[in-house]
């Protein structure tokens, strides 16, 4: 008698439906990927800034964030960042190294899109698009319901791989939750992470298109929730650039839970606080006979330089022997810890990811198989599970649906 292939459903084709999918397919399972956008992976084409920073070499728990601290390591330990690697050369894309950044060789996104589609292809893998969720549902035998604008579809097992609220440009439009909430998982709310944040100040608008090197430090209720260095971008309502984004999603929580939060940034982090001071001091002595105005003059950005001089009280049209200590010592404070007040964070369609999602205390780490539903997996950014810049959430994608897709695949 000739075996009946298991019938694996997919909801989601993005990086972690598609991996699914070939896992699932690969164990010999008969699959079906349903897309509400007209293409598969379209999130995928603006990874990288489109060169798509496939993975990262440096895996550590700090590098993810989860109401369980441990579940992501867990998860990464059954398909690592080696196993990604391997799995990416065996459909054709050779990686390049970029410090531990991981790109395809090409350094575009869209290679790696069409390795995985072609892979898709080869495998007999079915993919609908364009096709609009309606209901999905467990039926008294065990098997899954699928109710969409293009019929309906019955499978083993289901895998719900339709990504977060983040960048809904791309398909993300959160209708995966309510589809988890209806098998009864509980959902932690939503909040946009990587993600630029708005501040209050007027002077914004006057540093607009200013990038710096630059540490940015939240805080809350006297306490730092988070901080990070490197280039930031300021616009003409607040910060943006990696730095932000790294810690954006503790300003998303603090604000949705009606804190205040202010994020004080440092212009100078490669002087400590008394250096900067000395420094300045030996600026006047050397540099009295200058302007005020040119004061700091080849120190920093001179659209920054002139709103630190402004918010110290000092006058551009004086020289800078006028310059008084108390000034001296303002702009010192203003370079080191220039403090302005967070007022939200840009929407989720800004947002690369989401902080929030299903509950990873009611999922499987081994499998990414649901503890409340037999056969119903949850991956991707659908989890509460959110990375930090540089290639950590497309591993998390990765991971999640090959684990996902292997053990949906050999049921």
């Amino acid at each position: 008698m000739e075996n009946v292939k298991r019938k694996v459903l997919i909801i989601g084709g993005g990086a972690s439906g598609l991996m699914a999918a070939i896992m699932a397919a690969r164990e010999g399972a008969e699959v079906t990927i349903l897309e509400h956008m007209d293409r598969v992976g379209k999130k995928i084409l603006s990874t990288g800034n489109g060169r798509c920073n496939l993975t990262n070499l440096s895996l550590k728990p700090e590098h993810y964030r989860s109401s369980q601290k441990l579940f992501p390591m867990k998860v990464l330990d059954r398909f690592s960042v080696w196993d990604t690697l391997n799995f990416f050369d065996g459909i054709g894309i050779i990686t390049r190294n970029r410090n531990g950044y991981i790109y395809p060789n090409s350094d575009q996104a869209a290679s790696v899109l069409d390795a995985l589609r072609f892979e898709t292809e080869h495998l007999g893998i079915k993919t609908v698009l364009s096709c609009q969720i309606r209901s999905a549902k467990k039926t008294k035998n065990g098997s899954f319901l699928v109710e969409s604008d293009q019929g309906t579809y019955q499978g083993d097992c289901l895998i719900l791989a339709t990504g977060s609220k983040a960048a809904s440009v791309s398909g993300s439009d959160g209708s995966g939750y309510e589809l988890a909430k209806a098998f009864g998982h509980t959902v932690i709310k939503p909040l946009p992470a990587l993600v630029q944040l708005r501040c209050k100040g007027t002077f914004f608008k006057q540093l607009a298109g200013v990038r710096c090197e630059a540490v940015v430090r939240l805080v809350s209720d006297g306490k730092t929730l988070a901080a990070d260095e490197g280039e930031v971008q300021l616009t003409d309502y607040g910060i943006s650039g990696i730095p932000t984004f790294q810690v954006s999603r503790y300003a998303s929580q603090a604000l949705d839970a009606g804190r205040r939060v202010n994020a004080v940034l440092d212009f100078f982090p490669s002087k400590s606080m008394e250096d900067t001071r000395a420094m300045l001091k030996q600026r006047k002595s050397m540099l009295g006979y200058r302007p005020s105005g040119e004061f700091l003059n080849g120190v920093l950005n001179k659209k920054l330089a002139a709103v630190l001089l402004k918010q110290a009280g000092i006058q551009p049209d004086r020289s800078c022997a006028q310059i008084k200590d108390s000034q001296l010592e303002s702009l010192t404070m203003q370079i080191k810890k220039f403090e302005v007040p967070v007022t939200a964070t840009n929407s989720f369609e800004q947002a690369q990811v989401c902080c929030g999602g299903v509950d990873t205390r009611e999922l499987r780490p081994d499998t990414m198989e649901s503890k409340l539903v037999k056969h119903l997996f949850l991956v991707g950014e659908l989890t509460d599970v959110d990375g930090i810049c540089g290639g950590y959430n497309l591993q998390w994608a990765w991971s999640t649906g090959a684990v996902a897709g292997t053990t949906a695949g050999r049921i």
